[in-house]
């Protein structure tokens, strides 16, 4: 009985890594599903600003101010992207690092 309970306990924490190892791949399976929403998110409020700045250089007029507004909506909307592609990156690195072989 007690070389029974022995062999059961033995496999069990050799299946401990297995289980571990799955949820790592849920986990990232979830914040990839994450990122990339905040990057649709991220994208459309780029776009956004992007017709912001447009339509602030149309009704511009020579205003200065309006075009230094419309310079920073087209900063803004560059740091977005720039932000949203950096965390596709981010993830994929930290998927390739935790991934299993």
């Amino acid at each position: 009985m007690k070389k029974i309970l022995l062999v059961l306990v033995l496999v069990g924490f050799l299946a401990l890594p297995v289980i571990g190892l799955a949820q790592v791949e849920t986990i990232t399976a979830k914040i990839g599903k994450l990122t990339d929403m905040l990057k649709a998110i991220l994208y459309a409020i780029a776009v956004l600003f992007i017709v912001l700045a447009a339509f602030n250089f149309i009704t511009a007029a020579g205003d200065p101010e309006k075009i230094k507004s419309a310079r920073n909506y087209v900063v803004y909307a560059l740091v977005g992207v720039i932000v949203a592609v950096l965390a596709g990156v981010l993830v994929e690195v930290i998927e390739t690092t935790v991934r299993p072989e």
